[in-house]
């Protein structure tokens, strides 16, 4: 159970200084770890929700009030110092031992905050008791006191409190998490890897498709060292730009025309030609037009009694006669074909039966598996269902998960399911649900944009 509680706030805006507020960036902090915890299925409440004026008896009145005065409450009060120091420091009650405190300051300080240390104030009147008010009046709770850094710093707190909050944020978030013994995701969208023994800069941007600048940019770091335990952000590659009948692709080290083709559903003739191309050698840089689905719909409006279909790479008569529901007689019939053999780009007449279009089946459930950091709280939550429901489905006794282990997911029925078919992507799905590539690959769990035939994707 923690208790967030955004320091200062209303009439009292803490220090100021630098364009920044104390009071307003510890109601942001606070409001990104509220989201958080609430993510990861931790009970959580605020003191304050906007920007309110408590006076230090109220505060200790809704720390008290939101779960009781237990000692295995957890009170986080998010804190900007000043008077000219640098870096971030966490001040514990006499009550409690500096274990989660030093935890937190470690995961800080793998976001390139500089540390000071965690410690405890005694009362000059009487030693036996907390300095701050906070810590006297919330026995036996574990409150915490965080100052992130210094507005007024002569290094770079400054820059780093306006750059790097929500990053110190979920640092506490990661701390708290195993200091309770509790999974820990990522937040969705982020792309996390822990530092392992013989892990380098070079072999971990090698093993993301990744440059070490970028690495190092997305992480904050100026040197190359590395230490075990340490979390990396690994920065996501923006998709290739749509530019009218072409994605734009730029060749990076280890590509091949081959690989190329492959990844985007083509293939090394259909490059070569698109590109005036006469050889197959790449140079790294250099940019490379991929024929985009999207600028040749393979279906058109109807034409009297059939459609019109052009032939895209993977297909041939068999798949398209059954996406089609007819047979591969009538298509070579109406075609006057003398060959079943197909090339890109060639108009097939489709006999009109009934609306075509992609098949969405209905099935009760889909195929999860289980990666690094689920739990059944975030799957749950992230295909709308329950953690129970997902128990049931796979005669599950306990939330304890493995890597690699399958799941049976629940399905809502008024899921939109797609299945995906020959000369399909990411690209020409998103856009024909209107939606986007990301969510797609949220939804379904995906690390790439390759599909599969008969794939069966959540829209």
């Amino acid at each position: 159970m923690i208790v967030i509680d955004a320091g200062h706030g209303g009439s009292d805006p803490g220090a100021v200084g630098d364009d920044i507020v104390e009071k307003d960036l510890t109601l942001s902090i606070s409001k990104y770890m509220e989201e958080r915890f609430k993510e990861l299925g931790v009970p959580v409440v605020m003191t304050r929700n906007d920007d309110e004026t408590l006076n230090p008896t109220e505060r200790v009145n809704r720390i008290l009030n939101a779960f009781g005065a237990k000692s295995n409450v957890i009170v986080i009060s998010n804190h900007i110092n000043a008077g000219g120091g640098d870096g971030a420091e966490v001040i514990y009650a006499l009550r409690n031992t500096s274990t989660l405190p030093n935890m937190i300051l470690n995961e800080i300080a793998k976001e390139g905050q500089n540390i000071r240390n965690a410690y405890q104030r005694r009362l000059p009147s009487d030693p036996s008791k907390d300095y701050y008010f906070i810590h006297r009046e919330t026995d036996p709770t574990q409150a915490l006191i965080i100052e992130y850094g210094f507005l007024d710093s002569p290094n770079d707190d400054k820059e780093q409190l306006k750059n790097f909050s929500d990053d110190y944020a979920e640092a506490v978030v990661r701390a708290v998490m195993e200091y309770l013994n509790l999974p820990y995701t990522p937040p969705e969208g982020e792309n996390v890897y822990v530092v392992q023994s013989g892990d380098s800069l070079w072999s971990i941007a090698r093993k993301f498709d990744i440059t070490v600048e970028e690495l190092k940019a997305a992480n904050n770091l100026t040197s190359n060292l590395l230490t075990i335990g340490k979390v990396l952000k690994i920065p996501t590659k923006e998709e290739p730009p749509v530019t009218g009948e072409y994605v734009v692709y730029t060749v990076k080290g280890g590509d091949t025309l081959y690989s190329i083709a492959r990844q985007y559903n083509t293939t090394v003739d259909e490059l070569l030609e698109f590109n005036n191309l006469g050889t197959t050698s790449l140079q790294i840089g250099q940019q490379i037009l991929i024929p985009s689905k999207d600028a040749i719909p393979p279906v058109e409006q109807p034409s009297g009694d059939y459609l019109i279909y052009r032939v895209q790479s993977g297909d041939n008569l068999y798949a398209i006669a059954r996406q089609y529901n007819t047979t591969v007689d009538e298509l070579m019939r109406i075609n006057n074909l003398s060959s079943i053999l197909l090339r890109i780009g060639q108009e097939l007449r489709i006999p009109v039966t009934e609306t075509p279009g992609p098949t969405e089946p209905s099935p009760n459930y889909i195929d999860y598996i289980v990666k690094s950091g689920d739990n059944l709280y975030a799957i749950a939550r992230r295909y709308n269902t329950t953690v129970q429901e997902i128990m049931t489905e796979n005669n599950l006794t306990s939330n304890n998960l493995s890597i690699g282990q399958r799941l049976r997911i629940p399905v809502s029925s008024t899921s939109i399911t797609y299945v995906v078919k020959s000369g399909d992507n990411l690209y020409t799905i998103a856009r024909q649900y209107n939606t986007t590539v990301d969510e797609i690959k949220r939804k379904n769990n995906l690390t790439s944009n390759l599909l599969s035939i008969g794939q069966i994707l959540i829209i």
